[in-house]
């Protein structure tokens, strides 16, 4: 037992140093027949791939689909399994068994297209959040460890052509913020072919507008009617310093995540 749980810590934290979603599985409580006593615990990965066990059979498998749920819900909580005919698993050990799930997973990443002055302020308000990054830019003298420490990974090709490479999903928030305006609209189409929740794209007001016109008459996206496109990028904090636009950035990302208003939290009478 103590060999499996060292085992399992270990795997647990390469999982969590590595940004990979995984369900700690622990039976917290058992009484009657039951597979396995309380203690007993198991990793789940998202594809339902697992270290460890609570009991095997059908309870482990019901625990297995629980726990891939909670990862895509990014929820954790504490689910009981009644072992009697009429339980909700079906099964007549005539006993009960209590497990807490607690889910490991970054709520999105933020991919950063472009490694310029810009990209790297928000690199940096990135770590200070702790949310995970990816940086593309085809300029290994701008996209490297040394200047993106920490970063996912780094994508050394043209940042239009790395949208494809960078297992853009549901929980990715793109950034385009690369070295002129005509690789940003590059970006930008390529972006609206994902699943991203968010675009966002630096350029004046004038100068995304006239874009926007020129891409809906070309065809065949339309940033004019697509509402995951955030562009110019950021809130309207005011600032014009690389640092200044960065948080802005971050905090646009924050507010639309969370799902609040941006408004003061100070107390007013």
């Amino acid at each position: 037992m103590v060999k499996e749980k060292k085992n399992l810590i270990r795997i647990l934290n390469d999982a969590i140093e590595s940004y990979t979603p995984v369900a700690f599985a622990t039976v917290i409580s058992s009484g009657g027949s039951t597979p396995r006593e309380a203690g007993a615990k198991m990793l789940v990965f998202a594809d339902g791939k697992t270290e460890g066990t609570v009991g095997g059979g059908k309870v482990e498998s019901m625990v297995i689909k629980q726990a891939v749920q909670c990862i895509s819900e990014n929820k954790s909580g504490k689910f009981t399994f009644s072992l009697h005919l009429d339980g909700n698993t079906g099964m007549a050990c005539n006993g009960d068994l209590e497990v807490f799930i607690d889910v490991y997973k970054k709520p999105f990443k933020v991919l950063i297209l472009g490694a310029g002055h810009v990209a790297l302020k928000i690199a940096g308000a990135c770590r200070l959040a702790d949310y995970p990054y990816i940086v593309a830019d085809d300029r290994t003298e701008f996209a490297n460890e040394e200047r993106f420490p920490g970063a996912m990974k780094i994508i050394t090709v043209a940042p239009d052509k790395a949208v494809a490479l960078a297992g853009v999903d549901k929980d990715t928030y793109i950034v385009i913020v690369t070295r002129g305006h005509s690789l940003d609209n590059e970006c930008l189409v390529e972006a609206l072919k994902t699943d991203a929740p968010y675009i966002g794209m630096i350029g004046s007001r004038s100068k995304v507008n006239t874009v926007f016109h020129n891409m809906a008459e070309k065809g065949p996206v339309n940033p004019l009617t697509d509402k995951r496109i955030y562009s110019p990028i950021g809130l309207d904090l005011g600032g014009k310093t690389p640092g200044e636009i960065a948080i802005s950035v971050i905090a646009e990302i924050t507010k639309l995540f969370n799902g609040r208003t941006g408004k003061h939290l100070r107390i007013e009478e």
